[in-house]
């Protein structure tokens, strides 16, 4: 014990010295030094000139600028006014974004797979409506679903023998499907796509997409776990093409000529609910038919229409319908950002264009150009409609063709427009003007077009994954002008919650004045309804008197379109 005491404080007694030494040399060295004294003065001032060069730099930007700088590969960061206190400096950096959609997105994903699932809302304005907590349960619910019944689970391969057996069905299927069959244009398939999933939900089937469509280089999958894709090895694939309403096959076709009394359930029914359908077709949205379909495990559609408007009028549907969209405009606007995500490939194109021309612009301001009639002298009717729309509306500044130049202050309001068309000589004109002459408020208006195909190229995937990123740019504008009739301007406008200015289809011969008007919904239009009654089973143009929030459209005076009352203007 004594051998221990002594060693400690042998050694306490050298640390001692040691730390008089070491103090001692310390004060020689930092005490009467004078290039010691002149070191420590240049580094005290290197890091003032830091502090004060970082504090400048920094000066005009907002509180969550460092998060932004870091995101820079994604979204842009614009200036601000105000000025950041030390205060705020000192504080955690946030970002308030709602990554999930208020809900609605599911979680499970692997971001990375699909950078545009939850990096969307870092270029799209705060939701303007919030989805309802039924509409939210509904989509989880029928998730579950998907998992259970979806392609090569052995739910899914049991229904499908059904069809390999060619047997009919005993109408207790676990798993009943909706298939989704690709026809027309990008737009029309969007929305008719939309349209089979929400009748999916509604009568608990699960959604398969005909795989042909190249949807899966332009979207991602919507669902976790288990692809909506149907396999390419399904049993009657090679017959979709073929699927008309002279099919065999087509309940339509099947009701004209009695071919079953309904006491027999098939395995699969085409549903043939193109513009061009028929009164038995047409039967589709009755209520007694419905009780029967829903026996049928396989149903196949093919529609070049969003016939969403017209199952708000199918009474067993109602009830269900008003719990899931409370706001009956907010329908593709919901469904539409759930079910469609950019791929990467397409997520790129649109991120790298709204860096490079829009995102430092003050204002954004979207045209959206779609001419059914062409020809030479529709080109400047059309062009004066534009222009005539864009300044009576105040969207766009007026030019001032006396004065040259204007001088302008570092105040100076950008505008970046925005247009999509398939010929570029719109763009070319609106562009020149804004070049060769300033404007009369003094305003900069930039005019930008991704793209300019010419002709409309259905299915083509290059084509399509520029008119989807283009779609998707127009529904990131602050303002937007679509034309009438446009399946392309539906889903612009409604994917961004934007009511647009709408030109009226052009008529050759026709002015119209005023050149456009403004929507009062955010939902698209059924072009060509049935007007069927189910009870008198008769043709009927008593549909809008249905229920309040079906009215007609005001782009197509005979279509349909739903609506809420407190957004009429």
């Amino acid at each position: 014990m004594k051998r221990s005491k002594k060693t400690f404080n042998d050694q306490q007694v050298s640390t001692d010295r040691e730390s008089g030494a070491v103090l001692k040399n310390s004060e020689l060295k930092w005490g009467p030094n004078p290039m010691t004294l002149v070191g420590f003065i240049v580094v005290l001032l290197m890091v003032l000139t830091i502090v004060f060069s970082v504090a400048f730099f920094f000066g005009d930007l907002p509180s969550d600028c460092l998060w932004t700088l870091a995101k820079a590969r994604i979204f842009h960061v614009k200036h601000s006014k105000a000025t950041v206190s030390e205060k705020d400096i000192l504080q955690p950096l946030t970002v308030p974004k709602d990554k999930l959609l208020g809900g609605l997105l599911p979680t499970g994903f692997d971001e990375t797979s699909c950078l545009s699932r939850y990096e969307s809302h870092l270029f799209s304005k705060p939701l303007q409506h919030k989805p309802s907590s039924y509409l939210i349960s509904g989509l989880r619910r029928y998730e579950a679903l998907h998992k259970q019944c979806g392609p090569y689970t052995e739910l899914y391969n049991r229904t499908v023998d059904l069809i390999k057996s060619g047997e009919y069905s005993s109408g207790s299927s676990v798993c009943n499907y909706v298939v989704w069959i690709s026809y027309s244009g990008l737009g029309n398939r969007i929305l008719t796509l939309t349209s089979a999933f929400l009748y999916a939900l509604l009568t608990n089937r699960v959604l398969l997409v005909d795989p042909r469509a190249n949807l899966h280089n332009l979207f991602c999958e919507p669902f976790p776990e288990v692809s909506w894709l149907l396999p390419p090895d399904f049993p009657i694939i090679d017959q979709f093409s073929s699927f008309n309403q002279k099919s065999p096959h087509s309940y339509g076709y099947m009701v004209r000529n009695n071919v079953t009394g309904k006491s027999r359930i098939p395995s699969f029914l085409y549903l043939h609910l193109s513009h061009d359908f028929d009164v038995q077709d047409k039967l589709f949205f009755c209520d007694t038919d419905q009780t029967f379909l829903h026996k049928v495990p396989w149903l196949f559609v093919k529609s070049n229409n969003y016939y969403i408007p017209v199952l708000f009028l199918i009474p067993s549907f109602e009830q269900e319908l008003n719990n899931l969209f409370p706001e009956k405009e907010t329908v593709f606007h919901f469904l539409g950002k759930y079910l469609f995500h950019p791929t990467n490939s397409v997520w790129g194109l649109i991120t790298r264009y709204y860096q490079a021309y829009l995102a430092q612009a003050d204002e954004k301001i979207g045209i959206q150009i779609r001419v059914f009639s062409l020809g030479v002298s529709n080109f400047k009717y059309v062009l004066n409609q534009i222009l005539a729309c864009a300044t009576k509306e105040n969207l766009l500044p007026q030019v001032n063709l006396n004065e040259p130049i204007v001088n302008y202050s570092s105040k100076t309001k950008t505008i970046s427009v925005l247009m999509t068309s398939l010929s570029s000589r719109y763009f070319e004109e609106i562009r020149n003007m804004y070049w060769q002459n300033p404007t009369v408020t003094g305003e900069i208006v930039s005019v930008f077009q991704p793209s300019h195909e010419e002709h409309q190229q259905t299915q083509k995937l290059v084509h399509d994954r520029k008119a989807l990123a283009e779609m998707y740019l127009l529904s990131l504008t602050d303002k937007l002008v679509t034309s009438g009739w446009s399946t392309f301007g539906y889903v612009a406008y409604s994917l961004g919650g934007l009511k647009p200015w709408i030109l009226y289809k052009f008529k050759k011969g026709t002015v119209h004045n005023p050149p456009c008007f403004r929507a009062t919904s955010l939902e698209p239009c059924y072009h060509s309804p049935p007007y069927y009654d189910c009870k008198k089973k008769t043709a009927s143009n008593n549909t809008v008197n249905i229920v309040p929030h079906v009215r007609h459209c005001e782009d197509n005076s005979w279509g349909l379109k739903l609506f809420d009352r407190k957004g009429e203007l």
